[in-house]
């Protein structure tokens, strides 16, 4: 795993502003935003549950299944040009985790 990926995941997980190369961490009151390329890709709510959701924003890249396999319970693969999110097709579309 990339170094910048650790520190954008965990200044996300943590709530703290973040900016560094292509990443970005955006804390609003209710949500904290985690970007890539300006690309919002993943939302972890202030609710009691902490709701984690995700969406690759169209991008099928390596960088974009890297930063998001960094979160937890969060497992992409990819065969054949398709996207697998913790065992079923996933076709990028914003998801709840938790």
């Amino acid at each position: 795993m990339r170094q910048i990926t650790k520190e954008s995941i965990n200044a996300f997980l943590n709530a703290k502003k973040f900016t560094k190369q292509n990443m970005a961490v955006e804390v609003l009151p209710n949500v904290t935003i985690l970007k890539l390329h300006q690309n919002p890709i993943a939302y972890l709510y202030n609710n009691p549950n902490k709701t984690l959701s995700i969406q690759n924003c169209g991008w099928f890249s390596n960088t974009t299944k890297e930063r998001l396999n960094a979160l937890p319970n969060v497992q992409i693969q990819q065969k054949n040009y398709v996207w697998y999110l913790n065992g079923k097709e996933w076709n990028g579309d914003l998801i709840d985790i938790n």
